[in-house]
């Protein structure tokens, strides 16, 4: 058994880890040459840079339907927390520096958790949902995503699932982040909020900026090995020229490879 996996099959070891993680990414946040996005404003900036929604509710499985309500409880907080960020130049924006700790003071309650290959729940469960959704628009900015961290198993079917596989973030406080740093002369502005049956959000500008960009999966596939079922794909980026319409780059920035979780059928291989 290797040193990993005694920890984590080892509640006591595993929370001495977490304890040692947390305070590590508390030492690094002093660092003075990270400087975090801090400053909200009630005024939308002038350009949209990237839309988009994920609905509240779906079939996860056959987890209890209660968690879903208890994630929007946890939503409506956090995504309170982040409506109106701005992300000036040289500023890094942290989900978990802009949420902090969701704590049941605080009012967080048992949501859904995705961590080490299994499903469970835990107090703030669900934030991931919001953390897909900021990294989606973000991959459509000019912003740079210096950490993302992605689920090491695909949990459930895509029943009603609008982005490709793959393209999502993991969070877990504090240490697991998002974090993009805004590297241009352009202010960002980021805005969430939940309406009855969706999760909203937007990345405004000040500027109208001259480049759009657009993803698309390549190469999906689902794969047996060992008796167990993987499923692969790419997510690339174009870079197009708003004013000619030309692509200006095109990169891979994801390729995923992840052991499923729920059943296949010979028609998926």
């Amino acid at each position: 058994m290797n040193l990993r996996k005694l920890i984590r099959n080892n509640p006591i070891l595993y929370n001495i880890r977490v304890i040692q993680l947390r305070g590590i990414r508390r030492l690094q946040n002093c660092h003075p040459r990270v400087r975090f996005a801090r400053l909200r404003n009630d005024d939308a900036l002038a350009y949209p840079v990237k839309r988009h929604q994920s609905l509240l509710r779906r079939k996860l499985g056959d987890t209890d339907p209660q968690l879903q309500e208890n994630k929007i409880v946890n939503l409506q907080l956090s995504t309170a927390k982040i409506d109106g960020l701005l992300i000036r130049p040289g500023e890094t924006f942290s989900f978990w520096q802009a949420i902090g700790r969701t704590t049941a003071r605080k009012g967080y309650v048992e949501g859904l958790l995705l961590s080490h290959g299994e499903v469970g729940t835990g107090v703030g469960g669900g934030l991931c949902q919001l953390a897909n959704l900021l990294f989606w628009m973000a991959m459509h900015s000019p912003l740079d995503v210096v950490e993302r961290h992605h689920h090491s198993f695909d949990a459930f079917p895509d029943e009603r699932r609008v982005l490709p596989f793959g393209s999502g973030a993991s969070v877990f406080y504090n240490y697991i982040d998002l974090r993009f740093v805004n590297r241009t002369d352009a202010t960002f502005q980021l805005h969430t909020w939940l309406t009855d049956e969706h999760l909203k959000g937007a990345i405004l500008c000040d500027e109208d900026l001259p480049l759009a960009y657009h993803l698309e999966e390549r190469n999906h596939r689902f794969s047996q090995a060992d008796g167990t079922y993987y499923r692969s794909n790419e997510i690339w980026r174009k870079t197009v020229d708003k004013r000619t319409g030309n692509t200006v780059n095109e990169e891979r920035l994801i390729q995923n490879h992840a052991e499923v979780k729920y059943p296949i059928t010979l028609s998926d291989l």
